[in-house]
Formats: structure tokens, sequence, C-alpha cells
């Protein structure tokens, strides 16, 4: 099997995206700003419509794309996002306004590791989607993951992180080592834990679903 080809055939039964979600990814790749790829996000909207979840957490929010997809998806959800970069934080309400979901997409301004109390005013969350720092995955799980309701979702993206964590890829720096490091570590302690269920997807830049059980 030729694994460039496949993804192209699959890439290519994905409907098209239009007007600002078009917009949105082609200014994502001419800056240089990372939003999930095309499988990976259809995959975990997918899975978000099985979920029906009326609260959204994502940690990361970059230009808005994610979130906006998520809550066009899920009719009647809300989601709450976080981000620290200040010029993202101003396209991402832009958009928003494009969109007009501005009734249902808060954003948080900071570090999410240092928000938690604005975060969890609006908690109890059916899904936490981690998009962020990929050094940080580990932090971010533990601060958020109770704020998730029981039978709830997590879902973290690149998870596979262009191929450094299985060693497909060799990394290109100290840096991206450790990170892919920290990945893998993050990838098995959820796919062995008592209190979660995990499967990790081969799906875009790899994408960890996780329940959490119910007590």
């Amino acid at each position: 099997m030729n694994n460039d080809k496949t993804h192209q055939y699959i890439t290519s039964l994905i409907p098209p995206r239009e007007g600002l979600l078009l917009q949105m990814e082609e200014y994502a790749l001419e800056n240089n700003v990372p939003i999930m790829d095309v499988e990976g996000m259809h995959v975990l909207l997918e899975l978000l419509k099985l979920q029906k979840p009326s609260r959204i957490l994502e940690v990361g929010t970059a230009i808005g794309y994610s979130g906006i997809r998520m809550l066009k998806a899920c009719h009647g959800a809300s989601l709450v996002s976080i981000e620290r970069d200040e010029e993202r934080v101003r396209l991402a309400k832009e958009n928003i306004l494009k969109a007009k979901l501005e009734d249902r997409f808060t954003i948080i301004e900071g570090d999410a590791l240092e928000v938690f109390s604005q975060v969890a005013n609006h908690s109890p969350y059916d899904v936490l989607f981690i998009d962020a720092a990929k050094g940080q995955y580990e932090k971010f799980f533990q601060l958020y993951e109770p704020l998730v309701a029981e039978d709830g979702v997590i879902l973290s993206d690149n998870t596979l992180f262009r191929g450094y964590v299985a060693n497909e890829v060799e990394p290109e720096s100290r840096r991206m080592r450790s990170m892919a490091k920290k990945l893998a570590e993050y990838n098995a302690s959820l796919m062995n834990h008592d209190r979660f269920s995990s499967m990790l997807l081969p799906v875009g830049d790899g994408l960890l679903v996780t329940r959490k059980e119910k007590q």
C-alpha cells in the first residue's frame, strides 16, 4: 500500500471547504499558522457528532479554525477556547464574527496553565480538545481533565507529531526530540490508564481519543 496515495485518496473524498473556512486554510498555509489537517479534522468532527456535546473546551485557539468547525458541526453547543498569542486572538475574534458564532464562542486570553479559574467558571465540559504546546500536553490534561464530565471525551491532536513519536522520522533538533519523547510518554500513559479508555488514530498528525470512564 502506498500511504501517500492512500492519504490523497481519502482526502479527495472529503467535501471541500468554501468561503471563510477556505480563506482561513489559505491564510494558515501562507502564514505558517498550525491548524488541524483536513483528514484529522474530518474524523474529529464525526466523533463530535456522535458525542453530541453541549460544552467544548479547546486548549489552543490559533485563528479560530478548529473552534469554528466544531461549532458548525455541533449545533447548539458552546465553546470556550484558550489562546495566549495576542495577534492570533485578534484574528480569531474577527473570524468568529464573520462566522456569526460570537454568541457561542468564548476566547480566554492567556497561558492555559494560568487561567484555570476563568475556564472552570464555564464547566463542566463534555469535550476537551488539546491542540497547543506539544511538550505541555500532560500538564494540560492533568489541569483540565477534572472539568470534563463523566463519559466525556478528551481529544489530543498531533500525538504522532510529524512521524517523530513513532521514530518514522528523525527529529531535526534536540527540542523536537524532547517534544516527541513527551508525547510518546503522554500516549503511553493514557493508553494504559485504568480511569480512561483511549485509542490512538493514525489520521492527520495523530489523534488520541480518550473517554473518561464513569466511576
